[in-house]
């Protein structure tokens, strides 16, 4: 992926929330804070907004904040395991050794977002629309993809066995330094699609072929 990513765009000076932390409301503004070392449970709110915020091992547990809105955002060390973000737009976000085992970002907007040494397994991005996303040395492993809509999508040395990436275009992904023993994919969506050869054999039976 050529362009570069737009970072977080975050002041120096944040408002500590952590020891101040009430239950959020739906369409809320949360502006110019920081979350560090705490525990958020119980949260569910829809369409709450967090702006110029940083989470930072931050343990989210049985929450729920569907089309939350993220504009220049990080989480670091965070936990967001199971949460629903469902249907959400987030924009100049990074998510930096997270653990996120089966996050759900179906029916979203990402934008300037990057995912760096996550563990995301079984999480959801279905239906969702990618525009400069990038994944580095993330755990993917029966991630899904499904009917996701990749425009500058990048993925760098991560494992993404069992990957579902059915109607996906991968025209032009560079999936070559990534690890998997077999992906779902449909063959009409391979076209351009970069592999080394090691993977090439992932793909024989997708063609019909049978290796002798």
């Amino acid at each position: 992926m050529k362009n570069k990513i737009e970072t977080p765009k975050i002041p120096l000076e944040l408002e500590d929330l952590s020891l101040a932390l009430e239950a959020w409301e739906s369409k809320e503004e949360i502006k110019q804070s920081r979350f560090s070392n705490i525990l958020i449970e119980h949260q569910s709110a829809s369409r709450v907004s967090f702006d110029k915020v940083i989470f930072e091992n931050v343990i989210f547990s049985e929450s729920s904040l569907p089309e939350v809105e993220l504009t220049d955002v990080i989480f670091d060390k965070c936990d967001l395991s199971n949460m629903n973000f469902n249907g959400s737009f987030l924009h100049r976000t990074e998510f930096r050794n997270c653990k996120m085992l089966g996050t759900n970002f179906a029916n979203s907007r990402l934008q300037n977002v990057s995912f760096q040494g996550c563990v995301a397994d079984l999480s959801l991005f279905r239906f969702s629309k990618f525009k400069q996303v990038k994944y580095t040395e993330c755990s993917l492993v029966s991630s899904d993809f499904f009917q996701a809509t990749p425009q500058k999508l990048g993925f760098s040395e991560c494992n993404m066995d069992q990957a579902f990436l059915s109607g996906v275009k991968l025209k032009g992904m560079d999936l070559s330094d990534c690890t998997f023993d077999s992906l779902h994919v449909d063959i009409e969506d391979l076209d351009g699609c970069m592999i080394s050869d090691a993977q090439a054999a992932s793909f024989v039976g997708l063609l019909g072929l049978i290796v002798k």
